[in-house]
């Protein structure tokens, strides 16, 4: 089950993934700016959506939309931020990926709000057949607004599955920022947790499935 490891114990949530680069990767110039090499490696889930390009670049934004049955999330990629993690993110985007996957937990304390979605099992174990490396340092924050992925507390634990902060959220370093999220989806997310959850993930990681069923209909990258 994914864990998130929130400041002292109150934990995550579960991906696959590892590798984005190495400490060797140094983004290089070509003809469409900056990039990085990611290593992608197989999660043994047996999903096959392909992988991204190994050379991703590393700058530049890209608008994911996600049409929820409770509105529209217009989620932007900042691949200067984590370029692995953005270009997984819109390759799984365009292999509809995400289509008709819930969003399978919902933690709402005062510092640790986080709506998250990205697995299409429901269960907080599934993968896209691929993991990779987490891209943090000693600054990364989640401050409400912020797209981060999960992992599973282990290196090169980063897959597809993604949380969104709803409110000023406390966590140790090591999920990856993928982007941000609009206003008018921040406001979706908070109804969404208003509504509450069922405490299933209780005591431990903490939080539970959403009252309200939430579903990623459709997901597709808008440039």
């Amino acid at each position: 089950m994914s864990r998130l490891r929130a400041a002292g114990a109150l934990a995550a949530v579960v991906l696959a993934v590892a590798g984005c680069g190495s400490d060797d990767d140094e983004p290089t110039a070509g003809s469409s700016g900056a990039t990085v090499t990611c290593d992608w490696v197989s999660d043994g889930s047996g999903v096959d959506v392909g992988t991204p390009p190994e050379e991703v670049p590393a700058e530049g934004e890209t608008t994911v939309a996600m049409t929820l049955g409770q509105g529209e999330l217009l989620l932007t990629l900042d691949a200067a931020s984590a370029p692995c993690a953005a270009a997984s993110t819109a390759h799984l985007a365009d292999a509809g990926f995400f289509d008709g996957s819930p969003c399978h937990r919902l933690v709402d304390s005062a510092t640790f709000g986080v709506l998250q979605c990205g697995d299409p099992t429901g269960t907080g174990r599934g993968g896209p057949g691929y993991r990779f490396e987490q891209e943090v340092d000693a600054d990364t924050a989640y401050p409400a607004g912020t797209v981060a992925m999960a992992n599973s507390g282990a290196p090169g634990s980063t897959g597809s599955q993604f949380f969104i902060c709803y409110v000023n959220t406390r966590l140790s370093p090591d999920y990856s920022v993928v982007g941000t999220l609009d206003d008018a989806g921040l406001d979706v997310v908070r109804g969404i947790a208003a509504a509450g959850h069922d405490g299933s993930f209780d005591p431990s990681p903490g939080g539970g499935a959403p009252i309200e069923d939430v579903v990623i209909e459709s997901a597709e990258v808008r440039g």
